[in-house]
């Protein structure tokens, strides 16, 4: 069964080439199927294509004889490639498709990355707003949403076949730490501090190695993809905030799993938590989908004030999985009014009724995602 995406790149090839980075098996071999049906495909992973194009460079060319977009898969595994399909854009016009599940490579090594004749994308697990009425917000939380998982029967024996293979493929193959053992414990404290602010020295005692180190197994999560960085919001008007920024893992399944915890029950703290990380997720989709302009980051005050989400500095959002939100839920992002001009103030939660507070909008979760992806949000 394939779900359609919000991402088009069929659109952006009809004037320019692309990358397309997302996670592994977030869908973009299925995008490509199913959006791109008359490309060339080289998967780089088969074995095969890999050594028939680094016997011989010019196999692509040779093979790509008609005016048709040419897909070249798991780009990463071959960055010297990208000088050929650098040639085969300026001489025959060909516009490509290079898609990866990490950018590290063709960053550290300095490759060429076609001089601004490629647009970047990025594709993400699947959204609520994709799954439209298959969404199921408690299958969300405990199992995330990467496809080949969300229509799983065992989804938590894939997922950790899932966290086998990212540390096979991405971090012992590509060769980005050669500590494994070191890196597998990182990995399950990052995953119990997901949705916190980023502690070196507390996550480097813990885990056994030198900050330094974890320093850079951070920057390999977010390299592959696994990870992504919330900064400060730091243009209020008056209160002082926090300096240090958050770190969130990119999935909900996959962050269960690493903290080795069972199933998540509304209304506990974890619950709640996975909660907050799903609607960064139902955003960055969103903003890489639609409005890729935009910036999120999240609230602190030195005070104890904290707003989860804000979105080009117009929009504040708190997620709380509350069903009656009191004024005690709604505290930070009064306080945020006064740190600049807002276009929304917004609480997501479990409400079963929109409604308004002081100029702050309490909506259902089902709402809010309704509205975001409508645009009229932002």
């Amino acid at each position: 069964m394939y779900i359609g995406r919000k991402i088009d790149v069929a659109s952006v090839l009809k004037n320019k080439s692309c990358f397309l980075f997302g996670p592994r098996q977030c869908g973009k071999s299925s995008l490509i199927r199913e959006t791109l049906r008359d490309a060339y495909v080289f998967d780089l992973l088969s074995g095969e294509t890999f050594a028939l194009i680094a016997r011989n460079p010019n196999y692509i060319e040779e093979v790509c004889r008609e005016p048709r977009p040419v897909v070249i898969d798991e780009i990463q595994k071959m960055p010297s490639l990208l000088d050929e399909v650098h040639r085969i854009i300026e001489t025959k016009g060909l516009k490509f498709l290079l898609t990866g599940s990490s950018a590290r490579k063709l960053r550290n090594g300095g490759v060429n990355l076609l001089g601004g004749r490629a647009r970047m994308r990025h594709i993400h697990p699947f959204s609520a707003s994709e799954l439209g009425d298959a969404f199921d917000l408690d299958r969300a939380i405990n199992y995330g949403l990467l496809p080949g998982i969300w229509f799983s029967d065992e989804p938590d024996e894939d997922l950790a076949g899932y966290i086998t293979l990212y540390l096979e493929q991405e971090i012992m193959q590509e060769g980005a730490t050669r500590n494994l053992p070191a890196f597998s414990r990182f990995l399950e404290i990052a995953a119990l501090t997901s949705g916190e602010q980023i502690n070196y020295q507390a996550i480097a005692a813990d885990a056994q190695i030198p900050r330094s180190t974890v320093q850079e197994y951070f920057k390999i999560l977010k390299d592959t993809l696994l990870a992504r960085e919330v900064p400060v919001w730091r243009k209020g008007l008056s209160r002082k905030t926090v300096e240090t920024a958050k770190f969130y893992l990119f999935d909900t399944g996959v962050t269960r799993r690493l903290q080795r915890r069972g199933p998540l029950s509304s209304g506990t703290p974890e619950y709640g938590h996975a909660f907050e990380s799903w609607i960064l997720h139902e955003l960055v989709a969103y903003t890489d989908a639609i409005r890729r302009d935009s910036e999120i980051a999240y609230w602190r005050t030195r005070t104890g004030y904290e707003v989860d989400f804000v979105v080009n500095g117009c929009v504040a959002i708190e997620a709380k999985t509350t069903r009656s939100a009191t004024k005690n839920d709604i505290k930070s992002l009064a306080a945020i009014g006064d740190e600049g001009t807002f276009r929304h103030r917004i609480l997501v939660c479990n409400e079963p009724r929109a409604r308004e507070v002081d100029g702050i909008q309490i909506l259902p979760w089902r709402e809010f995602i309704d509205r975001l992806w409508t645009e009229s949000i932002f």
